[in-house]
């Protein structure tokens, strides 16, 4: 496989791999919750305000930048030049590719705040996968780690 042919497989996966991103909305299970038994408590939109859900920091973007970088700058120059060029081609890589996981895994948000039926407020953010306003009558699962508003 050419060089090129190389760099484009690389960036096929990076990009596929940015897009397993895991969802926090209120509709989204993880594998671990299923089954959990969940507390529930009924209570009434006070607001909701929009919010930005960072991207995820794992290793799959850093390390799929870096080798997409060393494959590109070892096709620059020839002999220790290229051994060079391959080692800044994969740090700089490795930072882009930091950068793009982050940028694709980013989700918009909702900061849902809600007063409760008992009188406390509760404030709960995740993904922007359902509307809500102020003053919906809502439910909060909770399984004493996570929490989500739903109608």
């Amino acid at each position: 496989m050419n060089k090129q042919n190389r760099i484009a497989v690389a960036l096929l996966a990076l990009a596929v791999l940015a897009g397993c991103a895991e969802g926090l909305g209120g509709g989204s299970y993880t594998r671990d919750e299923v089954r959990r038994e969940q507390n529930v408590r009924m209570g009434v939109v006070e607001s909701v305000r929009p919010v930005q859900i960072e991207g995820t920091r794992s290793i799959v973007g850093p390390a799929a930048g870096a080798v997409v970088g060393g494959i590109a700058g070892s096709t620059v120059g020839g002999g220790r030049g290229s051994d060079i060029a391959a080692v800044l081609g994969a740090v700089a890589g490795g930072v882009a590719g930091q950068a793009i996981e982050q940028g694709t895994t980013r989700r918009n948000g909702i900061e849902v705040t809600v007063k409760l039926d008992s009188g406390a407020l509760v404030a709960i953010v995740q993904e922007a996968d359902e509307a809500f306003k102020a003053g919906d009558r809502v439910r909060i699962l909770s399984d004493g780690r996570t929490s989500r508003v739903t109608h």
